[in-house]
């Protein structure tokens, strides 16, 4: 059986998330849920994103990012085979795609 993220329990979260107001309530609510470590690598994930977004090679990334060739190619698949929804943040965030 596969593991799906969409549980009562997700949905109580996101909710959460939701209802926060600004960036500082974000901080701080981060802050609290989560450790340093996990919420920098998610955002040096989206960082990664971005970068393919604008067709940086794994080499560029790798150097700017800190972030492994393996997490490179993670946030690739996830950007080719996922639900598109790098595409509409960068999008929504006025982020266009470079040729």
């Amino acid at each position: 059986m596969e593991k799906t993220i969409r549980t009562e329990t997700v949905d109580t979260f996101f909710d959460a998330i939701m209802s926060l107001e600004n960036k500082e309530e974000f901080y701080s609510f981060f802050g609290d849920v989560c450790t340093t470590n996990e919420v920098v690598s998610i955002a040096q994930r989206f960082a990664v994103a971005k970068m393919l977004h604008e067709n940086k090679t794994y080499i560029e990334i790798a150097k700017e990012t800190g972030a492994s060739t393996a997490t490179i190619s993670r946030v690739n698949r996830s950007m080719i085979y996922g639900n598109g929804s790098y595409d509409m943040v960068f999008e929504r965030l006025g982020l266009d795609k470079k040729e």
